[in-house]
């Protein structure tokens, strides 16, 4: 043992027959892993016992120094504080998922005339919910569908309340007018009840409520009723012709699915597909760290338990693998508030789902190593150009405004052949001369690397700039500035033209600027890295830009006193509205006349 002072088997003697939590430590004092028990003692004395443990697992025991232990009062309770303390604690030998934001919704505002719209966040009991759904995406893409089909409204209510004219959707035939009162609210309720029905998968007897509409409206000779009611049949029977499962039953449940690569290398997939009303709403796949040695079964409890803590679950959860069933489901009914059912040899269409969900994983897999070995082959013809064998960590810095506003500097970093989105850092530059690129990119490689110089953090093996010689020089002050002489500088500047393919490589190691072929995989690494700060860094530059405007915009033009701005906020339902009316709509506003609405259109475009 790395710790003479601690024997493990004398350790275990004294452990309790009862269910608890462990966490194992290393002489640092850092908790390397945290395990649940059934039995304590039984559970971390096979560590000590077992011959046959896993390459991975060996090395954890080699580095244990000492073991401390939790008594729960039930398994239930233990994989509650396991999971509790695997999330803040994120030991190096546990396996890891990523904690993902909450899932997204489709919402029906408790409105007279309910709202329809993209949901993320906590779920208020007086608007209709429904989902989750795998990704924004699917979201929007119901939403554009229900829109289609029912033609609900999707503006903000302010908007709502303020509109005297219909919008572009009501053109278009997306929206059926409630806010100026093109329909009325016993005709837009039944939409949304045929919208809640769709959304619960009901597709059948939405068609045959709208189909007996239609030929009620033939009937009394409202032909054009008829047709639109017509089209919203054929729509529907469009959707369902395309939906792949289908279950013909309300049914929501979770499909948990895992593919392991062969060979232990530690390459795991889970694929999560979501079912809500029986129809298939999507799935995600999850790729975990730390997972080398360990079967497709403890993958899809680590799953279980990390990713639904403090998270609703469906009633059924269908998964791939035989596993303890018995402390989840009582976990997630006690959380949940109702029964959670775990299957893991399900029947019928559920095993249909679980082979799709199984085929996606593995599907996921591929493409994973695919891209990975893609990215080795990059960072390899990289290491090579710049004769750095080693090099594995980069961070790149871009600066963006307009015109010297609202100056915004990125700091994107690429780990381990991937971008890794967790430390991306943005700085808003102030205090400089508006448009000075140099002082911006001196300021923001002050602030990020005077956390190295203090001791925390690390200095990247590359650090890559946006720009040309200028840039690198201002960065290479700011470092020197720090006392850091060990990092390497590596400018990109862009070629003839702007032209992909064209950059030229700046380093202070290099005699003059090298130029890469364009097909050189080194240099569609750096172009990919480069591009990646350059989006992050506009993303930041149009969020302050947008914010500053929002602040000041109409106050900073003449003319437009405190009635005015009133008044044109109330017509348009908020700056937002302002800002997308046109001159010819401004100028409706009582009080603003063509040539202030001309100015005033000017000044905020």
């Amino acid at each position: 043992m790395s710790n003479a002072g601690f024997n493990p088997k004398e350790f275990c003697t004294h452990l309790p027959l009862q269910p608890g939590v462990y966490r194992m430590m290393n002489t640092a004092g850092e908790v390397i892993y945290v395990g649940k028990a059934v039995s304590l003692r039984k559970r971390v004395s096979s560590y000590f016992q077992k011959t046959h443990l896993g390459p991975r697992t060996q090395l954890m025991v080699s580095q244990v120094a000492n073991i401390e232990t939790t008594v729960t009062r039930s398994e239930a309770e233990a994989l509650l504080l396991e999971n509790n303390l695997i999330k803040s604690l994120k030991p190096r030998y546990n396996i890891l998922f990523r904690d993902d934001k909450s899932y997204p919704y489709v919402i029906l505002s408790g409105h007279e005339f309910p709202r329809l719209g993209f949901y993320r966040g906590v779920l208020d009991k007086t608007h209709q919910y429904f989902g989750p759904y795998p990704n924004a995406g699917i979201v929007r893409e119901s939403i554009q569908l229900l829109q289609k089909i029912f033609r609900l409204r999707t503006c903000e209510d302010s908007v709502f309340h303020n509109r005297t004219r219909p919008c572009l959707l009501f053109q278009i035939k997306r929206c059926s007018g409630p806010c100026i009162r093109q329909i009325d609210q016993q005709d837009y309720q039944n939409d949304v009840q045929n919208a809640e029905l769709f959304l619960q998968g009901k597709q059948t007897e939405v068609m045959a409520v709208i189909e007996a509409k239609m030929q009620q409206a033939s009937e009394r000779m409202e032909y054009e009723q008829a047709a639109a009611l017509r089209d919203q049949i054929q729509a529907l029977r469009k959707i369902r012709e395309k939906q792949f499962v289908d279950s013909g039953k309300a049914l929501d449940a979770d499909v948990i699915a895992c593919a392991l690569m062969e060979g232990g290398s530690g390459k795991v997939c889970v694929n999560l597909a979501m079912v809500r009303g029986g129809r298939h709403l999507g799935d995600k796949s999850f790729f975990p760290q730390n997972a080398d040695d360990c079967t497709a079964a403890d993958v899809v409890e680590a799953f279980l338990a990390q990713h639904y803590l403090n998270r609703s679950a469906p009633p059924l959860i269908i998964v791939g693998e035989k596993i303890k069933r018995e402390a989840f489901q009582q976990l997630l009914a006690a959380q949940c508030g109702h029964k959670i059912t775990i299957q893991s040899n399900p029947v019928a269409e559920k095993r249909a789902w679980l082979t799709m969900a199984t085929e996606n994983a593995q599907q996921a897999l591929k493409q994973l190593l695919s891209r990975q070995a893609s990215q080795e082959k990059r960072l390899l013809a990289l290491q090579q150009v710049l004769h750095m064998p080693g090099l594995s960590r980069i961070e790149c810095f871009d600066i963006s405004h307009t015109l010297g506003e609202a100056t915004v500097a990125s700091c994107v970093v690429y780990d381990n052949f991937s971008m890794r989105n967790n430390e991306y850092r943005r700085y808003n530059i102030e205090g400089i001369t508006p448009g000075d690129d140099y002082a911006a990119m001196r300021e923001a490689l002050t602030r990020r690397y005077q956390k190295v110089v203090s001791g925390e953090g690390q200095l990247p093996d590359l650090i890559l700039i946006d720009g040309g010689k200028g840039q690198v020089t201002a960065a290479q002050e700011a470092l020197q500035e720090l006392g850091i002489s060990e990092a390497k500088l590596l400018g990109v500047a862009k070629g003839e033209g702007r032209k992909p393919g064209l950059e030229q490589l700046i380093s202070p190691a290099f005699e003059k600027p090298l130029q890469l072929p364009s097909e050189h995989a080194a240099l569609h690494l750096i172009q990919q890295i480069r591009d990646e700060a350059h989006r992050f860094a506009i993303q930041g530059h149009r969020g302050k830009r947008a914010k500053t405007r929002t602040s000041s915009s109409l106050e900073d033009i003449s003319g437009v006193g405190p009635k005015r701005r009133q008044r044109l906020l109330g017509r348009f339902g908020g700056l937002k509205g302002v800002l997308t009316a046109s001159i010819e709509e401004l100028q409706q506003t009582e009080g603003i006349s063509r040539n202030l609405a001309e100015k005033i259109y000017k000044e905020l475009h």
